[in-house]
C-alpha cells in the first residue's frame, strides 16, 4: 500500500505551491491527495513581480480537482501534510474540519510542509509557539506573533516541520522536506 501525503488547499492557491509538491512527491512514489473545503475544481492563481507594483501581482492560474472534502479526510491515513500558499490560507483558516486536520498532524509530530502564506494556517491551530519557521517575508510579523521565531531565507526545518518563504525556493522546501520525509514515512 502507497504512503499517503495529504495537500490541503482551496481557491485562490498559488499554483506552483499546490502542483510542485503534488508533482514531485508524486515522483518519489507517495500517493498525493488534494482536499478543500468541498469536492470541486480549484480555480489556482499565479503570483508574480512586476515593474512598479510594490507587491506581488495576481493571475487566474492552473485549475484543479480536489480530491477530498475537508470533512471526508481521516488524518489517520496520511503519513504527511503539505499546507501551499497564495490567498488561500486567509480564509481556510477559519474551517474547523481543516484546524482539525492539521492539528492532528502536530499532535502526532508527522512531517508537515508550508510555504508562503501557510503558516496563517499552523497559526491559526497554535503550532508555531516556541518554533523556527519562515514564510512570505510580509508575514514575519504575523509568526513572531504566533509565536515563532522568523527566519528570512530559502527552507527551515524545526524538527517535524519544513517551512519555506515562496515558490522560488521550491528546490530548498522540497530537498529538506523529502529529508524529513524519508525519514519519518519512506514510500512503501
Amino acid at each position: 500500500m502507497p504512503t499517503n501525503i495529504l495537500i490541503v488547499t482551496g481557491d485562490a492557491a498559488e499554483s506552483l505551491e499546490v502542483l510542485y509538491p503534488y508533482q514531485r512527491l508524486r515522483e518519489e512514489g507517495y500517493e498525493v491527495h488534494i482536499a478543500a473545503p468541498t469536492r470541486k475544481k480549484l480555480r489556482f492563481v499565479v503570483h508574480d513581480f512586476e515593474d512598479g507594483f510594490d507587491t506581488y501581482t495576481e493571475k487566474p492560474g492552473y485549475t484543479w480537482p480536489a480530491d477530498l472534502a475537508f470533512s471526508e479526510v481521516d488524518p489517520g491515513r496520511y503519513a504527511a501534510v503539505v499546507v501551499p500558499g497564495g490567498r488561500a490560507p486567509e480564509y481556510l483558516r477559519n474551517d474547523p474540519e481543516l484546524r482539525k486536520i492539521l492539528k492532528s498532524f502536530f499532535d502526532a509530530d508527522k512531517p508537515v510542509a508550508q510555504i508562503c502564506h501557510g503558516p496563517l494556517l499552523t497559526a491559526a491551530v497554535d503550532a508555531l509557539s516556541g518554533r523556527h519557521v519562515t514564510a512570505y517575508p510580509a508575514l514575519e510579523i504575523d509568526m513572531q506573533t504566533a509565536g515563532a521565531t522568523f527566519q528570512d531565507t530559502e527552507a527551515v526545518v524545526d524538527g517535524s516541520l519544513v517551512s519555506s518563504r515562496a515558490w522560488p525556493d521550491h528546490p530548498a522546501w522540497m530537498r529538506e522536506f523529502l529529508t524529513v520525509l524519508r525519514a519519518k514515512a519512506p514510500v512503501t
